[in-house]
């Protein structure tokens, strides 16, 4: 009687090589939807950087009508959430929020005058932090 159930038993469990086969499965499945799901990301943290230059822009726009001047470099995006010294006519807040970091941890970068021709930049340098680059290293700018 002992010896059936022993065998009882040994029908129920797995083999270390079906255990090995699922986890050859379960990593090739892994190495598949990986890199497709971390390029995803990638193109999401772009999209939000995009996003929020575009909506600074659209407060700056703001900003200017009312004052009647885009802030300086110095007094830079807080001058849309706080009223920098000098400006009479601000009429704030311009955002809802404080000015976030971007999707990478770091300021924007605001210049008044644009380095381009424009009146003013916005640049988020990506995710390595340098000018230029492409794919998720590619800067994020208003221009």
């Amino acid at each position: 009687m002992h010896t059936d159930t022993l065998r009882e038993f040994r029908s129920y469990g797995f083999t270390l090589l079906e255990l090995l086969v699922v986890l050859v499965i379960l990593g090739l499945l892994a190495s598949y939807v990986g890199p497709k799901y971390f390029s995803q990301l990638g193109r999401s943290e772009h999209s939000v950087a995009r996003s929020q230059v575009e909506a600074f822009s659209r407060a700056l726009g703001t900003y200017r009508l009312e004052v009647g001047d885009f802030p300086s470099t110095e007094q830079g995006l807080a001058a849309l959430t706080a009223k920098p010294a000098g400006a009479s006519k601000w009429n704030g807040p311009y955002l809802d929020k404080t000015v976030p970091l971007d999707p990478w941890g770091r300021p924007y970068i605001y210049r008044s005058p644009g380095r381009h021709g424009g009146d003013f930049d916005i640049e988020s340098f990506g995710k390595d932090g340098e000018p230029g680059g492409t794919g998720d290293a590619a800067d994020v700018t208003n221009h």
